[in-house]
């Protein structure tokens, strides 16, 4: 193959790669650590014998780190939805429901179907579902993971964050996570506050309304920036409670799925 070719070839695979990631290491185990602060004790009992004393802020970022072997290839187009711009309620959800490709929203109902249904599955295959779950619950709470196929939600949408080159889809990745310099538990001991009956609200949606959160969100990060753009101090300040809103809810939700399941 010649070089040209070879590269772009290269490029066009890391970019759809990229666009499979979301929250980063951080924002996976605070939405895993958040989780399991959230956990019912039968709950915590039963994930126990599956993960052993791997916690959920510890399992959360296993499908991304699964990447570097080539025979969960499979698995990345699970950790997204892709919507056109500017479309309903109505068409989101039609989409979700006739949307046949291997996607964050299927995939997921398919897993939490199979704890549900499945009697015969062995360790193995308990362990894999239960890591899968855990993260892709965080992923459809990334904004960007609802973004449009086009610039592979929000992958080819160049920025800079301060005076380091980003993208928008990173920006939310990672960016503004990493700049509160702070560990995954400071962070969550920073937002893990909630009422009752704010977490019986949040648990009381489906992933389908998660989705359309997350794409509602995106919409209006679209519209915020422009390619090039230099995010500094403002643009932290305009949506770090948009972030955190999500990785709180991201942590709640899984939680009272798993309360659910276990």
């Amino acid at each position: 193959m010649p070089f040209k070719k070879m590269l772009f070839t290269c490029l066009i695979w890391v970019l759809a790669s990229d666009a499979a990631f979301s929250w980063g290491l951080l924002g996976h185990r605070i939405v895993g650590e958040i989780a399991g602060r959230h956990l019912s004790a039968k709950a915590k009992r039963e994930i126990k014998k599956i993960l052993g004393n791997e916690t959920l802020a510890m399992s959360a970022n296993w499908a991304d780190f699964i990447k570097s072997d080539t025979s969960y290839r499979y698995l990345n187009s699970w950790h997204y939805v892709n919507f056109r711009p500017g479309i309903s309620k109505a068409e989101l959800l039609s989409h979700l429901q006739h949307d046949t490709t291997a996607n964050i929203y299927n995939r997921l109902n398919f897993l939490v179907s199979e704890f549900r249904e499945n009697k015969t599955l062995d360790s193995d295959r308990k362990k894999l579902y239960l890591r899968l779950i855990v993260h892709l619950v965080g992923d459809i709470h990334q904004p960007m993971h609802a973004g449009r196929p086009e610039d592979l939600g929000g992958n080819r949408i160049p920025l800079h964050w301060f005076y380091e080159p980003s993208n928008l889809h990173k920006v939310w990745d990672e960016d503004l996570i990493n700049y509160q310099q702070l560990s995954y538990t400071e962070y969550t001991n920073s937002i893990d506050f909630s009422s009752r009956q704010q977490r019986k609200e949040w648990q009381s949606t489906g992933a389908d309304e998660w989705l359309l959160e997350s794409f509602m969100i995106a919409e209006q990060l679209y519209a915020g920036v422009g390619k090039g753009d230099k995010l500094r101090y403002e643009y932290n300040f305009m949506h770090i409670g948009t972030l955190n809103d999500r990785l709180l809810k991201g942590g709640v939700r899984l939680a009272g799925l798993l309360n659910e399941l276990f």
